[in-house]
């Protein structure tokens, strides 16, 4: 049985295919039209799932909207506040295109979707499925916290075998997601997914403003409260941009926040104190109302494993804290909590809660998109006419070893491209960690990105507990640990200005060659762990080797490791893109 789930007229749109309940693909749109976060139709990423199918046609199609949810609530709201009708229009144009989306896709694949059943899965449900069904649990607590997504914020489960059963919800116009998304925009980053930035701000802020923040938002047994005083989106509406291009949301705060708590940060203007506390602050208070929330589940649920999906479950500091901070044991995340990983979800939800079929699937890993054979990379390489050097595996890991452990940059393609937001050891720029100026290095050199925010360890699953106080599998970088106080010094480029790290478990099973290569640096250097960042310089993650090749020329990239074909940037200085800075600025060392 073939079932395609997709997340369109969103942010971060997506698909996903799952054949006889194992994923067998998934990747967003923006990997294929470099736009971040696309909110369209995922026309390129569909295509992309179809080719993985070897030609069967798809017998379920599961969009992660549900334009029937609460409809007659979202009638009343609107019909008592006038001042939201634009908004609430432009929402219902939306929703046409979601409840029209089965006729454009036969339009296009008409072969692959004749016969399919349409089925569309409330955005929380589909959350709730991406996390539990995904997991290796066969019973736990299921948790989804977010902006919003068909009129709620937030809804909680109890999940067993192959059902969910819905325990409760925090419905328009309240939302922790919300609450926190306000304030990244006070704090002067107004893009969308911009919270990571004021999550990282957090760290070396103290949170003076606990009393102040704490009027903004409150919890009352299971309800998430926001103070309305400080947003304007059920007073006047708030446009947003989901069809066609790059998500865009209006500032939500109001002149209440400005009040308050002072001038809004300007974009790009610099840091103060008052925005380092503010952002602490605003992160501790979320903590308080996200473990609050995760605590009164537990309460209700008696449940001793738990799930989490949502744009808050990327809050890896918050969930760093779960096992402190509540009952539960075991904590799984959906690594693609956010939006897009709603279209694994909802074909989840559809294959096991509609369809009834018993689960078979975990995901252990994220490498679902787009791979390529080392003919294709070196077609792409002789076409571009660089010099590379075609190398056996031993001899490629001891080569990258080497030049990591000599302070260099390394951009490593491998396999099949990462789904989600992270760089998990396929489409990464590594470095050694060891060296308290590589996050400096990086930035000026590549990255070209605030200095606060962190760059994150790869470490071997088997020496987790030499160097992080909490010993528990974490592959997919949604969890931040504290370091021992011990080991900081010794991979000060990877540690947060708070004594964490957002680590990466890898395991030999999963990821083999990554796994090598970094058991390979620490037979030279001692240490397990590579700083590993995601291979892209301010666009999407790279998805194709060309991408790769030209991020690699244009940058201050060292070595280029692209399957099995190594490059050295001094043996292509005639195709870097900066050559005079590039000579000024790195000591990259000729070949061996």
């Amino acid at each position: 049985m073939t079932i395609l789930g997709i997340n369109a007229y969103h942010g971060d749109s997506s698909a996903a295919l799952l054949e006889d309940g194992q994923l067998q693909a998934a990747v967003e749109e923006e990997r294929f039209n470099r736009i971040k976060h696309w909110a369209g139709m995922p026309e390129a990423a569909i295509t992309y799932c179809l080719s993985a199918s070897n030609g069967r046609p798809v017998e379920h199609v599961a969009v992660s909207r549900d334009p029937s949810a609460h409809f007659w609530k979202k009638i009343r709201r609107a019909a008592a506040k006038p001042a939201i009708w634009g908004a609430a229009l432009a929402r219902t144009k939306n929703l046409v295109s979601v409840a029209t989306l089965l006729g454009r896709l036969r339009a296009l694949h008409p072969a692959a979707f004749q016969k399919s059943v349409f089925h569309t899965v409330e955005h929380h449900r589909a959350h709730l499925a991406s996390a539990f069904f995904a997991s290796p649990f066969e019973e736990a607590a299921v948790v989804s916290v977010d902006g919003f997504g068909d009129f709620s914020s937030a809804m909680w489960a109890v999940g067993r075998g192959n059902q969910i059963e819905v325990k409760g919800s925090v419905q328009y116009p309240h939302s922790l997601g919300l609450f926190y998304t306000a304030f990244t925009q006070f704090l002067g980053f107004p893009k969308y997914g911009d919270e990571y930035k004021m999550m990282g701000l957090s760290a070396y802020g103290t949170p003076r403003f606990l009393e102040q923040v704490r009027d903004v938002v409150r919890i009352e047994g299971d309800q998430i409260r926001l103070n309305l005083d400080y947003f304007i989106h059920d007073q006047s509406g708030v446009t947003m941009t989901w069809e066609g291009g790059e998500p865009a949301l209006e500032p939500v705060f109001s002149s209440r926040m400005v009040e308050v708590f002072g001038r809004p940060r300007v974009p790009r203007s610099e840091i103060t104190q008052r925005d380092m506390d503010l952002a602490a602050s605003v992160q501790a208070v979320l903590e308080e109302n996200y473990f609050a929330l995760l605590n009164f589940v537990q309460q209700q649920t008696g449940q001793k494993r738990l799930c989490l999906a949502g744009g808050v479950a990327l809050n890896c500091v918050a969930n760093g804290m779960v096992f402190d901070r509540t009952a539960f044991q075991d904590l799984y995340v959906q690594p693609a909590a956010h939006d897009a990983g709603t279209s694994i979800g909802a074909a989840l939800y559809v294959h096991h809660q509609i369809l009834g079929h018993p689960r078979c699937y975990v995901m252990r890993h994220v490498y679902y998109g787009p791979g390529y054979t080392d003919p294709e990379i070196e077609a792409v390489l002789n076409s571009a006419g660089v010099v590379y050097h075609r190398l056996e595996e031993q001899e490629l890991l001891s080569r990258t070893a080497t030049e990591l452990a000599n302070g260099q940059i390394v951009g490593w393609f491998q396999g099949r491209m990462e789904f989600g937001p992270r760089a998990l050891g396929n489409r990464s720029i590594l470095a050694d960690p060891r060296r308290a100026d590589m996050k400096a290095i990086l930035n000026t050199r590549i990255k070209y990105r605030e200095p606060f925010r962190p760059f994150c360890p790869s470490i071997l699953a088997e020496r987790v507990g030499d160097y992080f106080e909490v010993d528990y599998p974490s592959p997919f970088m949604v969890v931040a640990y504290k370091i021992k106080p011990g080991r900081r010094d010794e991979i000060p480029a990877v540690t947060h200005g708070d004594g964490t790290g957002r680590l990466q478990t890898v395991e030999r099973d999963v990821n083999p060659r990554y796994w090598k290569l970094i058991d390979r640096f620490a037979t030279m250097t001692g240490v397990p762990v590579l700083l590993n960042t995601s291979f892209n310089e301010n666009e999407p993650i790279v998805n194709t080797p060309q991408e790769a090749l030209d991020c690699f020329l244009r940058t201050r990239m060292d070595v280029l490791v692209l399957g099995s074909y190594l490059l050295y940037k001094c043996e292509n200085l005639s195709h870097s893109g900066d050559r005079k800075a590039f000579a000024e600025l790195t000591n990259a060392a000729p070949p061996l």
